[in-house]
């Protein structure tokens, strides 16, 4: 089971068992630009600062869904 945190990349959180729900909650929060080779390079902490986005929030809402 994948372990969400800040310093997570983001191409490895699209490649993980929660991709499903992550791609739409991202969106939903202002990341659009999830396939482009910037953002797949990122950890989450530098997209959510990059969108102005709370990244504790992100990986609390991300994490959430793991643990149901």
């Amino acid at each position: 089971m994948t372990q969400i945190t800040k310093d997570m990349v983001i191409a490895d959180l699209l490649k993980s068992e929660i991709a499903e729900i992550a791609v739409p909650l991202l969106r939903s929060m202002g990341m659009q630009c999830l396939g482009c080779a910037m953002a797949s390079n990122e950890t989450i902490e530098e997209a959510c600062q990059a969108h102005d986005v709370d990244a504790d929030e992100m990986v609390a809402r991300l994490s959430a869904f793991i643990k149901k």
